[in-house]
């Protein structure tokens, strides 16, 4: 496994493979390299043009390593740590069975993505378990975070349609910075 960017504490990893006539084996995790422990791992199935996100939970905050197993995303993360010179900054990368890449995102960011191949398999390696009761979406059409999502037509959930807008998320947690 080859670290090849950090960004704003995100990790960009180019993962090994070794390919052959019979398919390939490709190393996805090496804690020893991000310096984390991952207790929680969940996968998730989508289909075309579904949008999951932009989601983080304001108790038990959890770091997430995501790969894709098979398919291809439009990942994004935005920055909400209150201190962060990067508060409310957006970083978006493809991440697909393809390019080999897996992205860390550290605690206090949101996350949310969209899937753009026929099928979409996602791992998430999180650094603690979920708290259903402290989750958020922010809205991930919200016109503050200015986010360019390649599909014109996603597949939401009833939840992230109701998600709230970072203003709103401002006012409510109370933090000291808008964008």
């Amino acid at each position: 496994m080859k670290k090849i960017k950090k960004n704003r504490e995100l990790i960009i990893v180019h993962n090994q493979s070794y390919k052959d006539k019979r398919g390939y084996f490709k190393e996805i995790l090496l804690e020893k390299n991000i310096k984390k422990k991952f207790p929680f791992l969940v996968m998730s199935y989508s289909k075309k043009n579904v949008l999951r996100g932009l989601h983080l939970q304001m108790k038990k905050s959890q770091g997430k390593y995501i790969s894709v197993l098979k398919g291809k995303i439009f990942d994004v993360a935005v920055d909400l740590r209150k201190d962060s010179s990067t508060y409310g900054k957006v970083f978006s990368i493809i991440l697909s069975e393809g390019n080999s890449k897996s992205l860390f995102i550290p605690p206090g960011f949101a996350h949310g993505f969209c899937s753009l191949a026929k099928e979409n398999y996602v791992i998430y390696s999180c650094t603690n378990y979920r708290d259903a009761k402290s989750e958020i979406a922010i809205n991930y059409k919200d016109k503050d975070l200015k986010i360019k999502w390649p599909i014109k037509k996603p597949i939401v959930s009833k939840k992230d349609q109701q998600a709230i807008s970072l203003k709103e998320f401002v006012r409510k947690y109370k933090f000291n910075k808008v964008i």
